[in-house]
């Protein structure tokens, strides 16, 4: 799988890598939250090891699932090269949570009292060259037919705020609910998966900002998958899932886009 990390200057580190991008799958996968580095010039912004290695870091599991998946279905995946808590890219620029003073109780020292001009540094640095390689990988299929469809992947964690979650697989839409309910039927009827649709969070959480700016706008298929993290907790666990989840996707994207049968006249 050929990967092209994606550098603002050449020393700074990847902020994005786009790999397999000559894949010939009509899925792109997107992992947002892939990673948990906290490189220079922002540096671990006051967070012990701990809390840099937990998930309010990134999402475990999340990359590990996203290359299996993009294997599986001969997709290119683009996926973050910084933690969340550096810039989470799944947040527009004026989103509070894009730089987060707080992460559930942590609170994030580094955030807090930024000034505007370290504001667009970092979202320059960040989150203008992610959302900008994406876009190209949906261009590019785009021109060339047929349309591209948009799978980003997250994993959540089991306890929020001390509260134990049943969900094990959240799907999620923006404005277009189509093909999150065709996984969602696929998913029941092919899994033992606690599958439920916009649970553990929907669009009202503001999670859905990559599908709306990148898929929304060209009228692309689109649907984000989040993994309860549990179930993600190795290589085994997240190449068993990336075949669970593969043919669920197949499945539903054709569901959507087969004709309806003809009606009998009378």
């Amino acid at each position: 799988m050929t990967a092209q990390p994606i550098r603002t200057a050449p020393t700074a580190p990847a902020v994005v890598t786009v790999e397999n991008p000559d894949a010939k799958g009509r899925f792109v996968i997107c992992c947002e939250h892939a990673s948990n580095a906290f490189p220079a010039p922002w540096g671990n912004l006051g967070l012990t090891e701990q809390q840099q290695s937990a998930h309010i870091a990134w999402d475990p599991g999340a990359l590990g699932l996203a290359r299996a998946l993009a294997g599986a279905l001969d997709a290119p995946l683009v996926h973050a090269g910084v933690s969340r808590l550096v810039y989470d890219i799944n947040r527009p620029p004026h989103s509070r949570g894009a730089m987060a003073v707080q992460s559930e109780v942590h609170a994030v020292p580094g955030n807090i009292g930024l000034g505007a001009a370290a504001r667009l540094a970092r979202t320059e640095a960040i989150y203008l060259p992610f959302h900008d390689a994406l876009r190209a990988v949906l261009a590019r299929r785009a021109a060339t037919g047929p349309l591209p469809v948009l799978a980003t992947v997250h994993s959540f964690t089991p306890v929020w705020h001390g509260r134990p979650r049943a969900v094990e697989f959240g799907i999620i839409h923006d404005a277009d609910p189509t093909l999150a309910r065709a996984v969602l039927a696929q998913a029941r009827a092919r899994t033992r998966l606690d599958a439920r649709l916009n649970e553990p969070y929907s669009a009202a959480d503001e999670v859905t900002h990559t599908l709306a700016l990148q898929a929304t706008p060209m009228g692309l298929r689109n649907v984000m998958l989040e993994i309860r993290n549990d179930l993600l907790q190795g290589d085994a666990d997240q190449r068993q899932m990336a075949a669970t989840l593969a043919p669920i996707l197949q499945a539903a994207l054709a569901a959507i886009e087969s004709p309806e049968p003809a009606k009998a006249s009378h």
